[in-house]
């Protein structure tokens, strides 16, 4: 019989508070986000929603809801069951996110869409 204990990790549930959201970039920006001179960005509201500005080009911030969530996962020091043991690592579940921010292109920008009226109209006028 081994003397040693198991190889576990404990996974605790320990909210920290802070309100998380995720951010999908395109990739388009993330490689100018990378790059060796990253630009300034801007965040300005519109109609409907934020657009994210970089001079010439902008974004639109949609949120997406996800049927999977995501638990965002921080490593922690358990406390030892005695002065002699080393401490335990544990997994503590921070945030639990269930959306997340995309960026789309703004679409503001381009020409605006012909309208072609309301579904029971269309079909009605061909009776």
């Amino acid at each position: 019989m081994s003397s040693q204990r198991e190889a576990s990790i404990s996974l605790n549930h320990a909210p920290d508070g802070v309100g998380y959201k995720l951010l999908e970039l395109p990739p388009e920006l993330l490689a100018l986000l990378e790059s060796d001179t990253p630009p300034v960005l801007t965040l300005e509201s519109s109609t409907n929603s934020a657009v994210l500005k970089n001079g010439t080009r902008s974004w639109g911030l949609r949120q997406k809801n996800t049927s999977n969530a995501l638990i965002l996962l921080k490593t922690s020091e358990g406390a030892s069951t005695s002065s002699s043991e080393v401490p335990e690592l544990s997994l503590d579940a921070i945030s639990t996110i269930h959306d997340t921010i995309e960026l789309v292109p703004d679409l503001a920008a381009a020409a605006a869409p012909i309208a072609r009226g309301k579904w029971h109209e269309k079909f009605a006028r061909g009776r």
